[in-house]
């Protein structure tokens, strides 16, 4: 992907129009988050606070459009502006530790009337960092077991009850290791979770010890068995698409993915989910305000409409198919039955709350990776 510069991404916020009122969103991701704020979130908040504009400028898909932003902050604290030209950013969780450190952020959930409806833990620590209070979680992306119930029709509800089904139905499972996409590799953090012989909360959490590695070798060994019985997959599409085809009967998806790929007919629809004990990961893109952000109090207003019940509802459920940042069971009032029925049923508020799990903190998740790698053929 071509690097944008400090220089361009400087001309590229230079290039809108700045008047009083104005509020300037910088998003990371793919064009559908620019395309959410300019046509959707933007103009319900003009809507709402007539006389007020919302820009969005995307940064990019991926972990590089929020390391562009974290870049253009550390570009304004070095250049020590009185103000800076983003009053709310979209980044993904990775990035909002190192802003925190940095003390780039505005502790400001506490002061907004959404900031009680988060209940994740993700919006506490963000891989080691404590971050609470200077997040709202824009939505969660989960990954979850995908299963065909004419075949399975009483799934694990455990990663041991799901070792246990695997051998009894070889190449019945399949996922797409640790290289073809991130529901594989979620579904291995969640079988260190499960079967590392050590304590997940720190995997989680930090701190970082080295004496937790050693203690994973009985894991990796079961998986290594495990996955001699299993299909290897060629990507995330790849375990939907033969999961589609009746080719192996479970897989870990990622469940937005899993709905629209049901929405677009390439999935049947008796297709379900479940979010086997003790969890597996997903990630949040978080909403975070810059301490001189120019906007303040309106970068406030805009995150308070961005995760009331109602938006989170029709913005991130129905349009995307993605979990909200807020307790789901605070967003049920402004859900019809068949969207609350398609998205909750499998897989509930209270499953997330508390089997939907942080991927753990950047030494043990690379450890994780190396050691798969030596241990998994």
């Amino acid at each position: 992907m071509k690097r944008m510069s400090y220089a361009a991404f400087a001309v590229a916020f230079a290039a809108l129009p700045v008047h009083a009122g104005e509020l300037t969103v910088a998003t990371a991701g793919d064009q559908n988050m620019v395309d959410y704020i300019n046509q959707y979130l933007g103009p319900l908040f003009e809507k709402t606070y007539p006389g007020n504009t919302v820009r969005a400028i995307g940064t990019g898909p991926g972990d590089a459009g929020s390391q562009k932003i974290l870049e253009r902050f550390d570009a304004q604290a070095a250049a020590k502006a009185e103000k800076w030209d983003v009053d709310v950013a979209v980044v993904h969780e990775k990035f909002v530790g190192p802003m925190v450190t940095k003390n780039y952020l505005d502790k400001y959930r506490g002061d907004i009337e959404t900031g009680s409806l988060v209940t994740r833990a993700n919006a506490k620590m963000a891989l080691g960092t404590n971050v609470d209070g200077y997040v709202m979680p824009m939505f969660n992306s989960q990954t979850a077991i995908a299963y065909n119930p004419a075949l399975v029709p009483n799934p694990p509800k455990s990663y041991a009850e799901l070792a246990e089904w695997a051998k009894a139905h070889p190449k019945q499972f399949g996922y797409n290791g640790i290289k073809g996409g991130a529901s594989g590799v979620s579904f291995v953090m969640g079988w260190i979770y499960a079967f590392g012989g050590g304590d997940a909360g720190t995997l989680m959490n930090g701190p970082f010890k080295e004496e937790e590695t050693k203690k994973w070798d009985a894991a990796f060994k079961s998986l290594a068995d495990f996955t001699t019985n299993a299909t290897l997959t060629p990507g995330n599409a790849g375990t939907l698409d033969l999961l589609s085809r009746g080719e192996i009967a479970m897989g870990p998806v990622w469940v937005d993915m899993f709905y629209s790929w049901q929405a677009s007919g390439q999935l049947p629809p008796t297709m379900k989910l479940v979010l086997p004990a003790p969890g597996m990961p997903g990630q949040p893109m978080h909403y975070v305000v810059p301490e001189k952000a120019a906007n303040k109090d309106l970068a406030e207003k805009f995150i308070t409409l961005a995760t009331s019940p109602k938006v989170q509802a029709e913005g991130i459920v129905k349009r995307f198919n993605w979990y909200p940042g807020i307790d789901a069971d605070k967003v049920k009032a402004e859900l019809d039955d068949a969207t609350w029925n398609k998205l909750f049923v499998d897989i509930t508020p209270e499953d997330l709350a508390t089997k939907g799990k942080p991927f753990p903190i950047a030494p043990y998740n690379n450890a994780i990776l190396e050691a798969y790698e030596k241990s998994v053929k």
